[in-house]
């Protein structure tokens, strides 16, 4: 009867050890998941010197000052059930020294670059305005040079530049050169782009289709047409209006 008494007294005791063991292994887990997000310190309450160890540790000559907070690195308690708190490699505090405080800690949020898009899509919306711009005044291509005329079966200069614009591209640039040559943004040759103005002073425009290549309505006796930019009739400058 003793016997069984005693099996069974073992038994329980190791069925509450191994709780005890599955307990302490949940605790661990839990207290890892805590510390990924908490902040552990400890706030000095008097003035005291760090101790080597938590367990009959010798004090060190670090002075602990009254008020200086210290972040934990590891706690443990002493053979006497007093808890201790690593603040360093090889120090030291007790709970009876300094106050233990768990911060919880939000996680930063990694930022996300923006990414407009509104560039690429203007971009793209004033290439398509250039083309059709190109496409009208290439339309324009055979029809007579007359001075003063606007189109739509003749041209001067401006006029025809002024009536591609308008029809086209909804853009009032003026009628004469005088006032087209301040209807947008003033570029070099050397950076024109398809749908750009080409001035030559202030007394001819037309405009430039890409590739070095340009379209106008050149003088009286003839008609309008494509041609080449040449050192021997060199353009000013261009006028950016889309």
């Amino acid at each position: 009867m003793n016997i069984k008494r005693h099996f069974i007294k073992l038994s329980a005791a190791a069925a509450l050890t191994l709780t005890g063991v599955a307990v302490t292994s949940h605790n661990d887990a839990s207290h890892h998941n805590v510390q990924a997000a908490t902040k552990k310190t400890v706030k000095i309450n008097k003035q005291v010197n760090a101790s080597s160890s938590y367990n009959h540790g010798k004090a060190t000559a670090k002075v602990l000052a009254v008020g200086s907070t210290y972040k934990v690195t590891d706690n443990a308690v002493d053979s006497t059930g007093v808890h201790w708190y690593k603040i360093g490699t090889d120090a030291w505090v007790s709970e009876k020294d300094a106050t233990y405080t768990v911060t919880k800690t939000k996680p930063k949020k990694k930022a996300v670059k923006a990414v407009s898009q509104a560039p690429a899509a203007t971009t793209t919306n004033t290439s398509a305005v250039a083309q059709k711009v190109i496409n009208l005044a290439k339309k324009q291509i055979g029809k007579p040079y007359v001075w003063g005329a606007t189109g739509p079966s003749s041209f001067d200069c401006s006029g025809l530049t002024s009536y591609v614009f308008s029809k086209a591209a909804g853009k009032n640039i003026g009628r004469t050169t005088y006032v087209q040559l301040n209807a947008g943004k003033r570029v070099s040759i050397s950076n024109l782009k398809p749908g750009d103005l080409v001035f030559w002073g202030n007394y001819h425009v037309g405009i430039y289709l890409g590739n070095n290549q340009y379209i106008h309505a050149p003088q009286p006796g003839q008609n309008v047409t494509t041609a080449t930019i040449s050192s021997y009739f060199y353009p000013s400058y261009g006028v950016r209006v889309l």
